[in-house]
Order: structure tokens, then C-alpha cells, then sequence
């Protein structure tokens, strides 16, 4: 699924317009990726809760509601002079660009619900032991979207940023239909009547649970977001404003192992002998990861992949390239974040997770702000260092949580603040 953005983002390169047009794409999606956040949190939330199903039906209303207000707001922003305060205003995104913009966020409108329903279904399908499913429905997805933008780009249906928000949403749809007939004629029969161990999943039980991952999301997308606001104030707003989703797609792609890991741990800690394994597995696919994006920095191929691949020429290679070296640990480091956040939601504590994402939020708005303050080199830039720094620090955070809470199993003494 993390190829998607590379895949539509190359195409957008190669439409009309390519800079105004990859710099509006990269606003719509920080923006629509932004408000869609709490939906984000129903995976982890369906694969730790939906255990029977009393438990699954409660968890649907729950996330059904949680849906449509997502929605509404989207279409708060996209549809009032909200979008002109956000985007010009907070964002200052330049002109041509937020004109580009306002038309393809209106097009994700169906974001939120479309990526809530398949990842709250793709939560209970991991855990009870379907994750294939949620393979299969990722590639359809990709296909669709590829399929849709490259007949769209070759008829001239839409301007680029708008074809990419219109392709997306089309594969999102299909991939959300496909993982509600594989639940329904699937998971479904495999969800038992009634587990007697579990308890009633109240609203009060689910937001205990729910909300502290939701404020971790938003926090998170939200620093972000901080990344897009700094590209558009410092030297060479529209230039970062461009190269930036191109790198970060490839980034989010490298990072796709980091994303499933705490899902994955998640349901195969209760294991015996997964902790340690599931441990080893984490550091050394992320010291392979580091090596490989290395590897690609220090070679030829980094040029490649942006140029040949990626569709970026002249000037907006160059940058790519540079902010790649810069970029070398993120993928690591949120595959190790990852690991940990999984051993502490496994174990009920989500308010250690949400502290992570206070100091992830600090971290990155101190660098951030810095880069602003001192304007001495293209946004993009201090926008990469930040993104760093801030997974470093929330990846030690979260090694010193899961830490504590191993003491305090073992019995040593120690407790983990805060229980959820």
C-alpha cells in the first residue's frame, strides 16, 4: 500500500504543470491524511478488541460514528472559507497552489470513511489470523489507483493534483468493498458468539482504550503537517513544496514494514517466545533498512529512482537527492518505535504511547521552528531533520516505557505511568 503514493506522485510529474501540481497534491494529502488521523487508530483498536461478536458489533457503532464526524469535518474544511484560513493563512501555501488544492481535497472527501472501514475490518481480520486478506486488498488497490491515473493522465481527464486525489479515492472504495465481502463471507463465521473471558466493550471502555491512540495519530500527523508549514516558509517554498511527497513516499514506503509491526506484534505477543524474536526482528530489519537506504544514497540509484522513476528533473532532483541523505534513519527508527508500541499497547497501557507522541511533537516543533527562525536553507531540508530527530526521540521514549513495563512484570518495583 505504500507504493501508492509513489506511484501517483510519479504520474503527476509527468502532467502539466508538474511543480504546481506536486506541491498541491502534497498540501491535499498532509491536509486530508491530517483529518482522517483518528480513523487510523481503529486498526490497532479492532485487532486488540473484536474478540467476539458483541465486541465486534459494539467496536462497528462505535467507529461508524467516529467516521461521519470525520467526514463532516473534511467537509468543513474543503467546502467554507475554513480552507482559505488553514491553507493561505496557517499553511501559507502560495497561491497557485492552494487554487490547485481546493478542488482535489473536495474530491478526497470519501477519505476518512473509505480508509476507517477497511482498516477497522483489516484490525479484526489480523487478528484472527486472516492478514492475507489484507495483503490481496492492498495490491487491488494499487492496481486500481495506477489503472485510474494512468488512463486519466493519458485522456487529459483532470489537472494532476486532482486526477491523483480522484485515483485515490476510486482504488480506496474498491479496496474497502473487497475487505467487506472478505469479512462477510470469512472472519465473520470465525468470531465467536460470546468469549467469557472478555468484558462488555462499553463507550467508556472503548474511549479508555480508543483516545489516547487517537491523541497519539493526530499528534503525530500534526507534526507532519508542521513539515508541510515550514516548506512553504523558508527559501524555495515551491520547489520543497514539489519534491516533498516524492521523498516522502518513498520514505512512507520504506517505512511500510515500521507501520504493520505493531499490529503484528500486537497479535502474536500472547506467544510463547515471541518477545524475544519479534525483538531481534525489529532491530536487525531496522539496521537492514538504514543499509539500504544508504546503499541507495551513496549510488547512482538514488538518481534513478528520483529521476527516471520518481519523474523529477533539474533542480527538484538534486533536492530530492540531497534530503535522502538526510532522511537515512527514519525508516529505522519507526520500525523500532513501531516494536515498542506494540508491547505497550499489548499490554493496556496506551498513555505511555501518547506521552511518546507529546515528546515526538516537542522535538519536532523546537527543530522546526529553529529551521523557521533561521531561514538559511531550503524548507525541505529542515523539514527531513526534523521528521528525524522527532522519531528519535519518540523511538527512545517508547524503549524507556516498554522497558519499565518488563521491570514491573518481572517485579522489580518499577511501574509504568499510567494505565488506559
Amino acid at each position: 500500500m505504500t507504493a501508492e503514493l509513489t506511484v501517483l506522485s510519479a504520474f503527476v510529474a509527468r502532467m502539466p504543470d508538474p511543480a504546481v501540481q506536486l506541491a498541491a497534491w502534497g498540501v491535499v494529502f498532509a491536509l486530508s491524511t491530517l483529518i482522517q488521523a483518528p480513523s487510523t487508530s481503529l486498526l490497532p483498536t479492532g485487532t486488540a478488541l473484536a474478540r467476539d461478536v458483541p465486541s465486534f458489533r459494539s467496536l462497528a457503532r462505535y467507529a461508524g460514528g467516529i467516521l461521519l464526524v470525520l467526514t463532516l469535518v473534511h467537509l468543513l474544511v474543503a467546502a467554507t472559507p475554513l480552507y482559505g484560513v488553514v491553507v493561505r493563512g496557517a499553511m501559507g501555501v502560495p497561491e497557485e497552489v492552494a487554487q490547485q488544492g481546493r478542488l482535489a481535497l473536495l474530491t478526497m472527501l470519501p477519505w476518512s470513511f473509505g480508509t476507517g472501514v477497511r482498516r477497522f475490518l483489516q484490525g479484526v481480520m489480523i487478528r484472527h489470523g486472516r492478514p492475507r486478506v489484507v495483503i490481496i486488498g492492498s495490491m487491488l488497490r494499487l492496481a486500481v489507483g495506477a489503472a485510474v491515473m494512468a488512463v486519466g493522465s493519458a485522456a487529459g481527464w483532470l489537472p494532476g493534483a486532482r486526477l491523483a486525489a480522484f485515483a485515490i479515492i476510486v482504488a480506496v472504495l474498491t479496496e474497502m468493498a473487497y475487505n467487506v465481502l472478505m469479512f462477510a463471507f470469512g472472519v465473520r463465521r470465525s468470531l465467536a458468539a460470546r468469549d467469557p473471558a472478555a468484558e462488555p466493550l462499553t463507550l467508556p471502555r472503548f474511549f479508555g482504550f480508543y483516545a489516547p491512540l487517537v491523541l497519539v495519530t493526530v499528534l503525530t500527523m500534526f507534526v507532519q503537517t508542521l513539515v508541510t508549514v515550514v516548506l512553504g516558509r523558508m527559501p524555495r517554498p515551491l520547489e520543497s513544496l514539489a519534491v516533498w511527497p516524492v521523498l516522502n513516499s518513498f520514505l512512507v514506503m520504506l517505512q511500510g514494514p515500521g507501520l504493520a509491526y505493531t499490529e503484528v506484534s500486537i497479535s502474536l505477543l500472547d506467544r510463547p517466545g515471541a518477545r524475544a524474536m519479534l525483538g531481534r526482528v525489529a532491530f536487525v530489519a531496522s539496521a537492514a533498512l538504514t543499509g539500504l537506504l544508504a546503499m541507495l544514497a551513496l549510488t547512482p540509484l538514488s538518481r534513478l529512482w528520483f529521476g527516471s522513476v520518481s519523474g523529477l528533473t533539474g533542480e527538484y532532483l538534486d533536492l530530492a537527492v540531497a534530503g535522502l541523505w538526510l532522511a537515512l534513519l527514519v525508516p529505522g527508527l519507526r520500525l523500532v518505535g513501531s516494536w515498542y508500541q506494540g508491547v505497550i499497547i499489548h499490554a493496556r497501557r496506551t498513555l505511555a504511547i501518547l506521552e511518546s507522541v507529546a515528546v515526538f511533537l516537542v522535538v519536532g516543533a523546537l527543530v522546526l521552528g529553529a529551521g523557521v527562525a533561521w531561514g538559511g536553507t531550503a524548507g525541505l531540508y529542515v523539514g527531513v531533520v526534523g521528521l528525524t530527530f522527532s522519531l528519535a526521540a519518540q523511538a527512545g521514549w517508547l524503549g524507556r516505557s516498554a522497558e519499565l513495563l518488563r521491570q514491573e512484570r518481572l517485579g522489580v518495583g518499577t511501574t509504568l505511568g499510567g494505565a488506559a
